[in-house]
């Protein structure tokens, strides 16, 4: 099934763009395979486009409506970012403080960390998330996990760079309990949901009877057979992840966000304001939120499980917001490209659009003229499409069983990025599905040669040798 209904919050009639973004969500959902899908687009203050397409429960092919609500995952650091600043706008809270003032008993080298570190995750804290396989561990219990995280060492001196953490919005969410007096959940229902109007919005995960709640699902590793996706977000961890909200419950966060009623604006400005490290360099992340793009065209982002994300671009009152419900469904490489209906420069700053014309060209006349295609895409002054995007195009045809098209596709990535280990280590890989061993052994030498660390490329060149 895949529908799509202009909903009745839409404010008025339907905007010219509306038919051109309908046709290429449908195209996204059907080269990523992506079941149900969410959309709402914020202008001026309101929502302007409300659709919703497809399937929200496969086995029962339960369509997606506007009251479907999909987890939102690691985008929740968003909202514990504006509840930390809501208390630091109360007084309650110092952003530049040790956590040792808010939080007792902690391990003598986490007592240094500062309260903006664990927000833009510079703490160098250990996490409580293993990196490699996404499960909290190594112990059989939480509690068990929660004593040996803390007998672990840093990772590094606090301030000192950046690694994505989980172990610092689990002590975010026990500094807004101890703060605000109740549990940091609650404070974020009331004090964010219930302002902004957001009814169908909660915490949770597959373990909780969640209302309209659209389950995610995931690919094998066969690339077509679809698995349930079992998200386990326990208690101490959602403030990391853990919101289930509709697209258009975030669109009526984001309008509240924009119209003072959750932040003042200099609240606001401070929590999308990358930081510094204690050597003085940029910190990546600002406040809760990933990484902004600076300049033309600035863009907010909140991003979570590859599922799920919204952009904020606050110098044109613009946001769109995407939810899905299959696990590497990336929305975030769609977005700047629905933005661009409504906001026609950004196609001179982010390649998305230039991805979608291509994958239009290739679908309509073949992958052999892609060069082409990109370098008239180039003088009519569209930006080129970044490594991830060609990366990402190239292994969804490896996975549908098209290697040929893959490599032309991971040839161009490479072409564009030849000074990338990893460009040419997945055109290798592109070229061993298509049973080219001569020319997948160039480029793990290649990549090899940019960059000796590579694991994977050496052991491939062992496996071709004898060939």
């Amino acid at each position: 099934v895949m529908t799509a209904v202009l909903c009745p919050a839409s404010a008025g009639a339907a905007p010219p763009a509306a038919n051109d973004v309908r046709s290429y969500l449908q195209d996204e959902m059907r080269d990523r395979g992506i079941p149900g899908l969410q959309l709402a687009v914020v202008k001026g203050g309101k929502i302007v486009m409300l659709e919703s397409y497809g399937l929200a429960e496969l086995p029962h092919a339960i369509p997606v409506t506007r009251r479907s609500v999909f987890s939102i995952n690691s985008a929740t650091k968003s909202f514990t970012g504006v509840a930390i600043m809501q208390l630091a706008e109360q007084g309650k809270l110092d952003l530049s403080a040790p956590v040792s003032r808010y939080l007792e008993d902690l391990p003598a080298p986490w007592q240094a960390v500062t309260v903006t570190e664990l927000l833009n995750h510079t703490s160098g804290l250990p996490d409580i998330v293993s990196q490699q396989s996404w499960q909290v561990g190594p112990a059989s219990s939480w509690d068990a996990a929660w004593r040996q995280v803390r007998a672990m060492p840093m990772d590094f001196a606090p301030g000192e760079r950046f690694r994505y953490n989980q172990t610092n919005y689990l002590l975010l969410g026990k500094i807004i309990d101890r703060v605000s007096g109740q549990p940091f959940a609650r404070f974020i229902g009331q004090r964010q949901f219930d302002v902004a109007g957001m009814r169908h919005t909660s915490y949770g995960d597959l373990q909780d009877v969640i209302p309209h709640r659209a389950p995610s699902y995931r690919r094998d590793a066969d690339g077509k057979t679809m698995k349930l996706m079992v998200d386990d977000f326990p208690a101490f961890l959602r403030a990391g992840a853990g919101i289930n909200a509709s697209a258009e419950d975030l669109a009526n966060w984001i309008i509240a966000l924009r119209n003072g009623k959750l932040l003042s604006p200099a609240g606001l400005a401070q929590l999308w304001r990358r930081g510094h490290l204690r050597t003085g360099q940029d910190a990546p992340w600002p406040l809760a939120w990933p990484r902004t793009r600076a300049g033309e065209s600035r863009a907010v982002p909140g991003i979570g499980g590859a599922r799920s994300a919204f952009f904020v671009y606050p110098d044109h009152d613009l946001a769109v917001v995407i939810l899905t419900n299959l696990a590497g469904a990336q929305p975030e490489q769609m977005i700047d490209v629905v933005a661009s209906h409504f906001l026609p420069g950004l196609k001179k700053v982010s390649g998305g659009y230039a991805i979608y014309r291509l994958r239009r060209h290739a679908q309509a006349r073949g992958f052999s003229g892609l060069d082409e295609q990109l370098a008239r895409l180039a003088r009519a002054g569209h930006a080129s499409p970044s490594e991830g995007e060609l990366n990402d195009w190239g292994y969804r045809l490896l996975r549908g069983g098209r290697p040929a098209q893959a490599v032309a596709v991971l040839g161009l990535a490479a072409r564009l990025y030849p000074d990338s280990y990893n460009a040419h280590d997945s055109l290798a890989e592109g070229f061993e599905a298509a049973g080219e061993p001569a020319p997948a052994g160039r480029h793990y030498r290649r990549s090899l040669g940019l960059n000796a660390g590579n694991t994977h490329a050496t052991e491939r060149l062992r496996i071709l040798a004898p060939q």
